[in-house]
């Protein structure tokens, strides 16, 4: 397999979870009328996927270095794509949070390996230039995947959504299947010496604290995630496309950030991006919370600051984390991924609850992570940052 084919698996597999939950979400409605459920019940379908993907993480990485990227990588795709099919023959929503915990089990070996197999296959500015495409699909596959879900669900029903998943997932077996094996020199580290490191890292101080604090940006993020279609469907009353395309503006204002904080890295020092990523976190929830914008766009608009700010954040607040260990910066990247998404799925349970305004809670959340990061960083910048 040539390395453009590659490229294309490497996207493919990369895209795992946002098409696993974001196509998702124009069902989670209908599932509460059907199966008369609260949101808080339906949510716990992405808070577990959430949980049990990060969980998964830390193990797939290890188990690769050890006995190659093809066999946890085709045991992992082949747990995806039965789980998807149970999901869609699913008629309650016990069994289907029980499936998707399964279903996040699999779909983590594919996103995890991703991005071992692109540092396998590449090097230097090449990798950088496949890690840059693998990101524009990431941003897309957001945008794209709730729209997708919507015109499903007009066509044939919300069950086809995980079809289509399956289905995503065989693709991405044969892919793997037909790839030779990229890893040249196995490791020998055993899963106890793999535990110490993380141990390790959790004594690493600097490390902690500023993942946990560069975290905070998701709270607002995966708020809105987890809330958008009871907002914009049940509340606002709004079409599941109409959904999917609020959804994918929020998507696109990601994308931009990110898109941004290229162009502008070399010419901005990374001290002032984070600054003004925090600014406009704190911005976009004030704007929120005061109401300046009536009815669907009261919530798209100030999402989409928020969003961007928080699309510019990512890449100088990944790498500062990073920047606090001279070791062992798999493992670290993999905990700080799992921080990560432990977070969202935190504040996907927190938006599920019977609220009054959910647009204010995600503004309150977005205004207070926002200022709070705004706070501390002023603070610890000029010892933080040395450009």
């Amino acid at each position: 397999m040539n390395k453009i084919k590659i490229l294309w698996l490497l996207a493919l597999l990369s895209s795992f979870p946002p098409l696993s939950t974001d196509m998702y979400l124009p069902a989670i409605p209908l599932l509460q009328k059907t199966w008369q459920q609260p949101l808080s019940m339906i949510n716990l379908t992405l808070v577990g996927f959430f949980v049990s993907y990060c969980i998964c993480l830390l193990f797939y990485g290890p188990l690769s270095d050890r006995f190659g990227r093809r066999p946890p990588l085709l045991a992992g795709i082949v747990i995806y794509i039965l789980a998807s099919l149970m999901c869609a023959l699913s008629n309650n929503v016990f069994s289907l949070i029980c499936f998707r915990v399964l279903q996040a089990a699999g779909g983590a070996s594919a996103s995890a390996l991703a991005l071992a197999i692109s540092k396998d296959v590449y090097q230097g500015h090449e990798r950088e230039r496949v890690l840059a495409y693998i990101g524009v699909i990431m941003a897309l596959a957001p945008m794209l995947a709730p729209v997708l879900g919507g015109w499903v669900m007009i066509w044939v029903s919300w069950q086809w959504i995980f079809v289509i998943q399956a289905v995503i997932g065989l693709a991405g077996w044969i892919g793997v299947y037909r790839m030779p094996e990229t890893l040249a020199e196995p490791s020998d580290t055993t899963m106890i010496q793999t535990a110490g490191i993380y141990l390790q890292l959790l004594q690493n101080k600097r490390y902690l604290g500023f993942a946990l604090l560069m975290s905070l940006v998701v709270l607002p993020h995966f708020a809105f995630i987890g809330g958008s279609a009871d907002i914009y469907i049940t509340r606002m009353g709004l079409s599941e496309q109409a959904f999917g395309w609020f959804f994918a503006l929020n998507a696109a204002a990601i994308m931009a950030g990110s898109f941004a904080c290229t162009r502008l890295l070399g010419r901005v020092r990374s001290r002032s991006l984070l600054t003004a990523s925090f600014a406009g976190i704190l911005l976009g929830g004030l704007v929120m919370v005061s109401d300046l914008v009536s009815g669907a766009w009261g919530l798209g608009l100030p999402m989409a600051i928020t969003s961007f700010s928080f699309g510019l954040s990512r890449p100088p607040s990944n790498n500062l984390v990073l920047e606090q260990v001279e070791r062992h910066a798999g493992a670290a990247s993999s905990l700080l991924v799992f921080i990560y998404f432990m977070m969202g799925a935190f504040s996907m349970w927190l938006i599920s609850l019977d609220w009054v305004d959910k647009v204010h809670l995600i503004g309150l959340l977005a205004a207070g992570c926002g200022g709070m990061l705004l706070f501390f960083w002023m603070i610890v910048s000029k010892k933080a940052c040395t450009k």
